[in-house]
């Protein structure tokens, strides 16, 4: 296992991810993480950019978000009219990594912002101010997004993937886990075994009677609570169940799965 400085965010490896990471920042290349909400990507990214010292701008895309939410726009201060750089252009401008979380949710226009930042030319274009930005070499784009959410309307084209090398992302080994939400949360780990068990009974109803398997993060949210001294059947309640479905009928199936592993 890799040994990393304290002062990172905390991750643990389960292949190769953050070597070809590093490939892909020190050759300019731009990479897209594909995988399950709350299986570590955010905190991947975050981790990296501590390892290669830049600074990281993160982006939630929503249905919302537009080209110029992340290139920049002009705003009135004090009855001038001036220019205030968007997330993007600030890590263009300064060399850091711009990770755009979820990027099939934004806007289509999004994506040809990004277009020339993903070729050769390494360029943004700011059309409302007349400048073009060439990206320095410390500059990197990240962009991720989860395959199980996708639909025929919210997908990125063939001419946008192969824009990227890419990383598929899964939910950790369970050893791995274990120590990652035992670190996380500070409950021991074999008391965070029981709720390892319970995930991978959870994740395997994912495209039957859930849309999404329980993630990581909950996990570290649910020994938390036990941590800090409730009950596990409450715990388990409110962050492993309540959380993955509305539907009663799924919720009392869900039951009996807690039931079968903590009696």
């Amino acid at each position: 296992m890799n040994s990393v400085s304290a002062d990172l965010p905390f991750y643990v490896p389960v292949g190769n991810e953050c070597a070809l990471f590093e490939l892909a920042w020190r050759h300019r290349l731009p990479l897209l993480l594909k995988g399950p909400t709350g299986c570590g990507k955010t905190r991947f990214v975050a981790h990296m950019a501590g390892k290669v010292g830049r600074p990281l701008t993160t982006v939630s895309c929503h249905d919302d978000l537009t080209a110029a939410d992340l290139t920049g726009r002009y705003l009135l201060k004090g009855g001038d009219t001036v220019w205030a750089d968007g997330p993007l252009t600030t890590a263009v401008r300064h060399g850091g990594i711009c990770y755009l979380d979820e990027v099939v949710e934004a806007r289509k226009d999004v994506t040809v912002v990004l277009h020339p930042l993903t070729d050769d030319r390494r360029m943004l274009p700011l059309e409302r101010t007349g400048e073009l930005l060439e990206a320095p070499k410390e500059f990197m784009l990240v962009v991720s997004y989860n395959p199980g959410y996708q639909n025929v309307l919210k997908q990125l084209k063939p001419s946008t993937r192969q824009r990227f090398v890419a990383i598929e992302f899964d939910f950790p080994p369970a050893e791995v886990e274990r120590r990652v939400v035992a670190i996380e949360s500070g409950l021991a780990e074999e008391r965070v075994q029981p709720l390892i068990l319970l995930a991978a009974k959870l994740r395997a109803l994912k495209g039957h009677d859930l849309e999404e398997g329980v993630s990581t993060r909950l996990l570290v949210y649910c020994a938390t609570l036990i941590n800090a001294g409730m009950a596990v059947r409450e715990a388990v309640q409110v962050s492993m169940i309540e959380p993955l479905s509305d539907d009663a009928d799924v919720k009392k199936g869900l039951d009996e799965l807690v039931i079968a592993v903590f009696g």
